[in-house]
């Protein structure tokens, strides 16, 4: 049992979950970062299309950060514990043992793609969206949690004797952290599983019979702030130390930049990017199927936000590096001004928000004798602020006009990129000097719930920013975004007799 003793002014542990890393913070009364630490997650692919995890060495991650963490600061007591972590990624474990059945599949997984297309094909899109808010689509929970009970569970008897936990990551990581106390989803990652009914925030019968998933197999729907169950076992935090906070990582990073009303639109850059803004309106929103409508939190009333999902930002620099054998920093430094007409539409699975097509295959096009590695890497990277300004475009028709993007993520650090997305947008992109909004934004919300904040304290909060503002004349941009559309529009290219780009 842990039974380190702490003294000394209250800290909070924010534990961020990620595709790549896990991250450990201890953040103070005033909001400030004493500590923190990372600790790396790998991610393999045994086919193509798939992406799968280890939930083991997930759990391990989250350990080494935190043990790492908190001895920077080892005689601060820990008040609460808040949680940020990525979203439809889902696995599977036994209940009386704890151990995995089965790996992780990640959200960028494709493996359900034909599944996907049946469902698809015999109208089922129409149910999915109008329930959850979410377009059918192999990147959310539903579709994977099958493939892991068809895979293991075929005839579905463990799972409906209760012997079987499904989850997301929070549900995985609250299930360990609790020492197997408790079997939740914080409301906003379970928005994410294609099983939710958004409005009501229940497991809809219905969906549960469409993607063949037992009711007895799932974990609880818990608002953000619980009740979760304590800490146990896990030094050197004490046992009884409570999880006061749970969001998905894009919501959390929302959380983290301040944007507790609807107006304000921020973007997170990762493996993927994530847009979000809250609305006022929900119903509305819904209508726009470029978007998903998801919850953000529910922190003691439902916050509703749309969002435009990317599949491959981030990734798709790491995958330039590895094919031409340099690292992800040499390639920014290595990029051109300009791409010279090249464009790198980055569709390894499709493209998601806003074209929402599954059939989208990745393409390099514009080559030419001038086309070197400076001009692929620029086009890489155009290839992150084209597809995040296509969302923010369809962002504006719900929300109204967005002058601001506020941006986080790692990639962000790139301060090329920060200005390229103000040229691309044409609009103001400020980095807030805290990095880890999502971690930020898990310990803010974990901090108003055991009072070291409150919600004017943390709307007042001054978060200071790096802005980076157009320069490109919208002229020469228009001709840039065009350009752009007609390289996606040969990315979505059906041979003929194929469905055509809609």
């Amino acid at each position: 049992m842990s039974s380190t003793p702490q003294h000394g002014p209250e800290l909070l542990l924010a534990i961020d979950q990620g595709t790549s890393a896990t991250k450990a913070l201890l953040v103070d009364a005033h909001g400030m970062v004493v500590a923190s630490a990372s600790a790396p997650v790998t991610a393999s692919h045994p086919l193509p299309g798939w992406v799968e995890q280890s939930p083991a060495e997930i759990w391990r991650s989250v350990r080494e950060a935190v043990r790492t963490c908190v001895a920077l600061s080892p005689s601060r007591r820990i008040a609460g514990v808040g949680l940020s972590t990525q979203r439809e990624s889902v696995m599977m474990w036994e209940r009386a043992t704890g151990a995995p059945v089965g790996p992780l599949l990640g959200w960028q997984d494709r493996r359900t793609a034909d599944l996907c297309g049946r469902l698809t094909g015999q109208g089922a899109g129409a149910q999915v969206r109008a329930v959850t808010g979410l377009p059918l689509d192999p990147m959310f929970s539903a579709l994977k949690a099958r493939w892991l009970l068809d895979t293991y569970d075929p005839g579905r008897l463990r799972s409906k004797r209760g012997e079987l936990c499904l989850g997301t990551v929070d549900s995985w990581l609250v299930w360990q952290l609790s020492g197997g106390a408790g079997h939740t989803v914080e409301v906003g990652n379970a928005a994410r599983t294609q099983l939710l009914d958004i409005r009501r925030r229940q497991w809809d019968t219905e969906l549960l019979a469409l993607f063949g998933v037992p009711a007895q197999v799932l974990p609880a729907v818990t608002p953000s702030v619980g009740p979760f169950p304590p800490l146990r076992d896990f030094a050197p935090v004490p046992d009884g130390t409570p999880v006061t906070a749970v969001l998905g990582d894009s919501h959390a990073a929302l959380f983290g930049h301040g944007v507790f009303v609807p107006g304000r639109v921020k973007a997170t850059y990762g493996t993927g990017s994530s847009i979000m803004g809250l609305v006022a309106d929900p119903e509305s929103a819904a209508k726009d199927t470029r978007l998903c409508l998801t919850v953000a939190w529910d922190d003691g009333s439902p916050a509703y936000a749309v969002e435009g999902n990317i599949r491959s930002s981030g990734d798709t620099l790491r995958w330039l590096s590895r094919v031409v054998g340099r690292t992800e920093g040499e390639l920014a430094a290595l990029a051109a001004p300009d791409a010279g007409g090249t464009h790198l539409v980055p569709a390894f699975g499709g493209l998601a928000a806003p074209w929402w097509d599954n059939d989208a295959q990745g393409l390099i096009s514009g080559l030419s004798f001038g086309t070197g590695l400076p001009e692929l890497a620029c086009a890489a990277l155009e290839s992150v602020a084209f597809q995040v300004e296509d969302v923010i475009a369809a962002v504006d028709d719900v929300t109204g006009p967005v002058s601001v993007i506020l941006a986080d993520g790692g990639p962000t650090d790139n301060t090329s990129l920060m200005q390229l997305q103000a040229d691309t947008s044409e609009r103001v992109v400020e980095r807030p000097h805290a990095r880890d909004l999502s971690a930020l934004g898990a310990a803010h919300m974990a901090g108003r719930a055991v009072g070291l904040f409150t919600g004017d304290q943390l709307a007042g909060m001054h978060r200071d920013s790096d802005v980076y503002r157009p320069r490109r004349s919208q002229a020469d941009n228009r001709v840039r975004i065009a350009a752009w559309h007609e390289a996606v529009l040969r990315a979505r290219a059906r041979p003929e007799g194929g469905k055509g780009v809609s």
